[in-house]
């Protein structure tokens, strides 16, 4: 190796080491679509060099291709990766660029503008410390700047650079400028940010991006990137309380037993004393391992193993603290959440709720509102469609660590989850653990559901029969509970109708109100049935998540499913009650069948088709199922 080659090489290895020292900054751009996002990222990125001659060479020839910048360079096509974008002119996944400086390394998220991709926003913003909100000087801010502003807000992003762009469309006019800003102030006074940064742009011209313009000589403050240099930005402390939740129970041998995950908060040695969240088992930590070298400590977000003094059972999705300074643990909470699915969430629906590596069945149990984000107005609601921003009340079907979003974003950020299609259908934020069930000391009575099983002569048990207006339901109960009746069996019927007269009267029938009155009903056949009475509902309970929802209050074998199976030709010819006749004419919407949908069960434990079978067969069927 040569003199040359040797400098070469120092001088690299110097420029590796100052970048590793160097403080990293993620970021986001958003805003309405169209303001230039990503027009933006790709003129910093090429002003700032930091663009191969062959990426720009490809550039060139794809802008003369595309032919949207009249044969000039269009900056967008650095970051618009997805073919769909570059024929829409849009952004619609999040595209990340990882670029450094001599002064800060970045990470940063070109997310989509346009509404029906706000969760993709969401995705990126999620670990930002700063956003970048641009709007174009020609149209002002917009829904969807708001929108954004608001989720930035909820997302706990402290710092906002508002930045005016497409200001060569409006001739630099400062007027202008500080209109936006005024409109974008008043709308933000109740958000809570720590600081606004407005700056005027043209990501096309290049003002004020890298450079400060000649074209806007009023202004005095910084480009975007020598903010973006200079901001300062929150780090974790290894001051904090150790927060650690276990990914993976690490036993390759019966010699070694570690838990692994990445340290949220705090910092860990050997010799600190822990405890395991949500049992409370006490430890101290033994070694804290890294591949095949012991560390002396784990700080923020480092990924270790750690080893303890004594076996404990610990599990994935469990929590390790400090022993002196442990999380709380709760199975209700107060929660700000984003609706991400075009099927909407309802109130006592249950979902999967994923918190870490913890995977537990969850309830939505109250709306308290939605926010309207143009005014941020709150709006009452009993559910949540795509996109919807609401304050939600969650059960859980069990305690969890956790802590509040504003404390630590690891523990106190999740997603819910469809139990069917296992799509991600929300992404929400922990604001604070409710206390009334830890209120609540159920009293356990003297007299329990054996005994009066044994004063009644049989035990209680739910048939629930399910099916479509029309398919004989309630026909099919009376003549159940008769044959009951005879055989000296203790029963009760609820049906839809009577339970909608009295218990259910305040409840439509929108899908929300269905889901509701499904949930109450459930309750009540569960009281009954713990008293010791055969309940037979007669209900359409159209909503397959609902369903299994009075099935899981049940221990196995007190709850069957019998699914009256008859078509909607045939249950529309019957209309005993003359009720698809009024929705075929418009005078009964959110009629089931008609303009409301009906989930048939997959697996009932019982299939009656009452187009063939005779009332008296269908009794004799549901016997022997008893």
């Amino acid at each position: 190796m040569n003199t040359i080659d040797l400098t070469t090489s120092k001088e690299v290895d110097a420029y590796l080491r100052r970048q590793n020292d160097l403080d990293l900054l993620r970021f986001i751009t958003c805003g309405s679509v169209d303001d230039g996002k990503s027009t933006l990222i790709g003129r910093m990125l090429y002003e700032a060099q930091l663009v191969f001659e062959d990426q720009v060479a490809t550039l060139l020839k794809d802008s003369k291709k595309q032919g949207t910048q009249g044969g000039d360079i269009d900056f967008a096509l650095l970051v618009d990766g997805l073919a769909a974008e570059r024929e829409q002119g849009i952004t619609i996944d999040v595209a990340y660029r990882f670029f450094g400086t001599d002064h800060r390394k970045f990470i940063v998220a070109d997310t989509p503008g346009h509404e029906q991709y706000t969760r993709n926003m969401v995705t990126g913003a999620s670990t930002a410390d700063v956003a970048v909100i641009l709007v174009d000087a020609s149209q002002g801010v917009l829904t969807q700047t708001r929108r954004h502003s608001f989720l930035t807000s909820l997302l706990g992003i402290p710092h906002v650079v508002l930045a005016v762009n497409k200001m060569d469309l409006v001739a630099y006019d400062e007027a202008v400028f500080e209109s936006i800003v005024a409109d974008y102030e008043a709308f933000a006074e109740s958000l809570t940010f720590r600081s606004i940064t407005a700056i005027p742009l043209s990501a096309l011209q290049g003002d004020n991006v890298i450079e400060r313009s000649g074209q806007t000589p009023w202004y005095s403050g910084p480009t975007l990137l020598g903010y973006l240099e200079t901001v300062e930005i929150a780090q974790n402390s290894a001051t904090e309380k150790f927060r650690f939740p276990v990914q993976w129970v690490n036993r390759p041998n019966a010699d070694f037993r570690g838990f692994a995950g990445t340290v949220a908060a705090g910092s860990i040695a050997p010799g600190d004393g822990v405890q395991v969240l949500p049992s409370g088992s006490k430890a101290v930590v033994n070694e804290v391992v890294l591949y095949d070298q012991n560390l002396p400590m784990a700080l923020p977000n480092q990924s270790v193993t750690l080893t303890l003094d004594r076996e404990v059972d610990v599990s994935r999705g469990d929590v390790i603290v400090a022993a002196d300074a442990p999380c709380e643990v709760s199975d209700q909470f107060d929660t700000s959440l984003v609706w991400m699915d075009q099927e909407a969430g309802y109130v006592g629906r249950g979902y999967e709720l994923m918190l870490g590596a913890k995977r537990i069945g969850a309830t939505l149990t109250e709306i308290k509102y939605k926010v309207n984000v143009n005014t941020l107005e709150q709006l009452p609601s009993r559910n949540l469609v795509l996109n919807d921003i609401g304050r939600v009340t969650l059960s859980l079907d069990e305690p969890i660590p956790f802590t509040a979003y504003s404390e630590c974003r690891d523990l106190g950020s999740f997603v819910l989850i469809d139990r069917y299609s296992k799509a991600t259908v929300g992404a929400g934020m922990i604001n604070f653990g409710l206390r009334r069930a830890q209120n609540l000391y159920p009293t356990e009575s003297t007299i329990n559901a054996q005994r009066r099983s044994q004063l009644m002569g049989h035990k209680g048990k739910v048939i629930w029969l399910t099916g479509l207006s029309g398919s004989g339901k309630s026909t099919v109960a009376d003549a159940l509970e008769s044959r009951l009746h005879q055989m000296g069996i203790h029963s009760y019927i609820l049906d839809g109708d009577n339970i909608r007269a009295g218990l259910n009267k305040d409840l439509g029938f929108t899908d929300a109100d269905r889901v509701e009155n499904v949930r109450r009903t459930a309750e009540v056949a569960k009281l009954m049935a713990d008293a010791g009475l055969v309940v037979i509902t007669a209900f359409i309970s159209p909503f397959r998540s609902e369903r299994d929802m009075a099935r899981s209050l049940f221990d196995d074998g007190d709850f069957a499913e019998v699914f009256l199976d008859e078509s909607l030709e045939v249950a529309e010819q019957r209309d005993p009650k003359g009720l698809y006749k009024k929705a075929r004419r418009g005078e009964l919407p959110h009629f089931t069948g008609i303009d409301s949908p009906y989930q048939a069960p997959e697996s009932a434990d019982l299939r009656l088709d009452t187009s063939k079978l005779s009332v008296d067969a269908c009794v004799d069927e549901l016997l022997k199922l008893l």
